[in-house]
């Protein structure tokens, strides 16, 4: 994945953290760069869980579990973060809201999951 894939991703998700900010109560974001480097925080945070507790228990999954460490995420990155404030039932609302645009819009496209497996298959 090239660097710009990278910023535009981290661009696409401070947009929807700024929507989510607009409709969510509890949950507020100061300005754009506020919700940058929320995205970027959420995004390392996501890498880490993943990393240590492996896909299932992701916060890109797409279950319950997944939904549940997506809101714990979002609720952790306010300590981080200043001028990005939520609350718990914020954080659960925002967690669903950005499940739901996930589905419109997905952050993680078809091509980076099919790319992993086209190098495996190459070598078979």
């Amino acid at each position: 994945m090239t660097i710009m894939r990278h910023i535009v991703r981290f661009i696409v998700a401070a947009v929807v953290l700024m929507f989510v900010g607009f409709l969510v109560p509890g949950f507020s974001v100061s300005s754009f760069w506020t919700a940058l480097l929320a995205a970027v925080v959420i995004a390392l945070l996501g890498w880490v869980i993943e990393a240590m507790f492996g896909d299932r228990i992701s916060p890109y999954n797409r279950g319950i579990v997944g939904f549940i460490v997506s809101a714990v995420v979002i609720y952790l990155t306010q300590f981080v973060v200043s001028g990005f404030h939520v609350t718990i039932l914020g954080a659960l609302l925002a967690s669903l809201v950005i499940g739901i645009i996930d589905l419109f819009i997905p952050i993680k496209t078809h091509m980076d999951v099919h790319n992993g497996d086209a190098g495996n298959k190459q070598e078979t």
